[in-house]
């Protein structure tokens, strides 16, 4: 079977694309055909070695994507062959609270991902998408989506009539914003670009912001509340958001940390944290039952991920280096 592998050190150009033998599944254990991928911005700084600079190498990239069970090991029962699946992005966190060993088992990093045209899996790894979706839509599920799912539902118990403050149009982000509105909720929505705006407003966002030509985005997002702050934030910016995120929120609110887009550290003033009760929370994708919760809720309403782009898994590379350059408004996808 073919792989990518990331060899020799960090980089694009370190990328390959190898040959693999055949995986044959044990007690338990089954083999997937690969059939569509996505990418997260997670992919790429773990194979540029910014997000794990001790990652050991060679190492399969990317968390996201679906395919068909081929082969079942003795003992299987959750799937059969044949059954279309997503890999979970921990395959070792079921349910339950996090724990250091549930969080050592994220693919893509420390485990190999699914950028092969076989993987070898455990029958406990996996879950069966909605049916209406496409592969493409499949595929951007195991880590965005279940992200912005935890954030919003599983721990924030996102409520009709609450607002949400969204940053930015990337995979999490827009996964949010359709997640806020199936809810009942309101949607405000910060980009750099008008054209993503105008994008997102499609999509149902209530009121969006260009940031560069209005830096101080949390004044106009408590104008947006009567001055009361947003019951939420979505936060993918990181060191250079935070601040304004908490400024942007009210007594009570939750700033849901998620990325670190403009960095990893950062001076907070804390008294505007605990003098109005504002909760900083972080999410770290979800477990398998919060997935299998999500799904059903994307069946029942028809929901579809927003797509960007459709590539080649031959273009691996390229796609990646698409993603850096932050053009894109919803998921970049790749064909097996």
């Amino acid at each position: 079977m073919w792989a990518w592998e990331l060899q020799g050190g960090f980089g694009l150009q370190n990328l390959r694309r190898v040959e693999r033998p055949d995986p044959t599944p044990g007690p338990g254990q089954i083999v997937v055909q690969m059939s569509a991928m996505s990418l997260n911005f997670r992919d790429l700084l773990m194979v540029e070695g910014m997000y794990n600079p001790k990652q050991r190498l060679p190492l399969i990239p990317l968390s996201d994507g679906v395919g068909r069970v081929v082969e079942a090991g003795p003992g299987v029962r959750r799937v059969k062959v044949g059954d279309r699946v997503c890999p979970t992005f921990f395959q070792g966190w079921v349910s339950g609270e996090p724990t250091m060993e549930k969080l050592k088992t994220p693919l893509g990093g420390p485990l190999d991902g699914v950028a092969a045209e076989r993987m070898l899996l455990s029958e406990e790894g996996v879950v069966v998408p909605p049916a209406h979706l496409s592969d493409d839509e499949a595929a951007t599920l195991p880590c965005a989506a279940l992200t912005a799912w935890t954030a919003l539902v599983q721990n924030g118990g996102l409520r009709p009539g609450e607002t949400v403050l969204i940053q930015g149009t990337g995979g999490v982000s827009l996964f949010a914003l359709q997640l806020t509105k199936l809810l009942g909720a309101r949607a405000l929505i910060t980009s750099s670009s008008d054209m993503k705006l105008e994008r997102a407003r499609a999509l149902g966002a209530d009121a969006g912001l260009n940031y560069r030509q209005t830096p101080g985005w949390s004044a106009w997002a408590r104008a947006q509340t009567d001055g009361r702050g947003v019951d939420h934030v979505i936060e993918v910016g990181g060191a250079g958001t935070l601040e304004e995120s908490i400024k942007a929120t009210r007594p009570g609110g939750t700033v849901h940390l998620i990325g670190v887009l403009s960095g990893t550290k950062t001076e907070l003033t804390l008294t505007r944290v605990f003098m109005q009760a504002i909760r900083l929370l972080g999410v770290l994708v979800g477990h398998r039952d919060a997935f299998e919760q999500m799904n059903r809720a994307f069946a029942q309403a028809g929901l579809r991920p927003a797509l960007d782009a459709h590539l080649d898994a031959a273009a691996l590379p390229e796609a990646l280096g698409r993603l850096g350059q932050g053009d894109h408004v919803g998921k970049i996808t790749l064909g097996v």
